[in-house]
């Protein structure tokens, strides 16, 4: 198998995120598929999508043939059959009953909540100790903490396709930030998020999110043991 194939084909879909690149070297079409996917991930969970990013999810292409059948594809052609007919005013008080309630919110998708039980603890720190030292902070406009899932996948994006003044980084610098950072608490968030009262179309944008995850980590296995391999030629 070639060594290019070991990460699925995802299709390109336009996010909100998305970053003048100048100067920036190409991805290749995988990695920049992982970007963007990243890209759609934090733009769901950082705000409610509007009528225009519903109907490019309704239009989105299949995942690669490879991946029929797969988790993966079941969750990402479910959320794109739910984006075809909600309602964007609909997910917006989904969005807000579920994240953005007066009192507590339903879900709170901060890092240092769910390693912790309490908001802007030791993981926060230890998270903005390692986007220092990659040369990232969060925007002065930014409401959220640099803990909040949207945020770590916003990370994980530049991490992948760079930035400006921000180089891509390597699939060990990816991995270890996503080790670190996001697998711990990610399945018990997104698990809130589809419990939640008054979750619809925000229970297939965890069954998708929940589904990539699982490829990522899967993939990252493959890279570590496919470097381990050619150690030994």
């Amino acid at each position: 198998m070639e060594r290019e194939a070991r990460r699925i084909k995802l299709p390109d879909i336009a996010a909100d995120s998305a970053t003048d690149m100048a100067g920036q070297p190409a991805l290749a079409p995988e990695e920049q598929a992982r970007a963007d996917f990243y890209a759609l991930i934090s733009r769901l969970l950082l705000a409610a999508p509007d009528a225009p990013l519903l109907a490019a999810l309704a239009a989105a292409d299949s995942i690669a043939p490879a991946q029929a059948g797969s988790p993966l594809e079941q969750a990402w052609e479910s959320l794109v059959l739910a984006a075809a007919i909600v309602d964007a005013d609909a997910v917006k008080e989904e969005f807000d009953a579920l994240f953005v309630a007066v009192a507590t919110p339903a879900v709170n998708p901060y890092a240092s909540l769910y390693l912790t039980g309490f908001m802007m603890e030791k993981p926060l720190a230890a998270l903005r100790a390692d986007l220092a030292a990659l040369g990232l902070a969060r925007h002065a406009r930014s409401g959220e903490p640099e803990d909040h899932l949207g945020a770590l996948c916003e990370a994980m994006r530049i991490l992948i396709a760079g930035a400006p003044g921000v180089m891509p980084q390597p699939v060990a610098a990816q991995r270890a930030f996503f080790d670190k950072h996001i697998a711990p608490w990610h399945a018990r968030c997104l698990d809130d998020i589809r419990r939640a009262q008054g979750a619809n179309f925000y229970q297939r944008v965890a069954d998708f999110i929940e589904a990539f995850f699982a490829v990522e980590a899967q993939a990252f296995d493959i890279e570590d043991a496919w470097d381990a391999a050619c150690e030994l030629r």
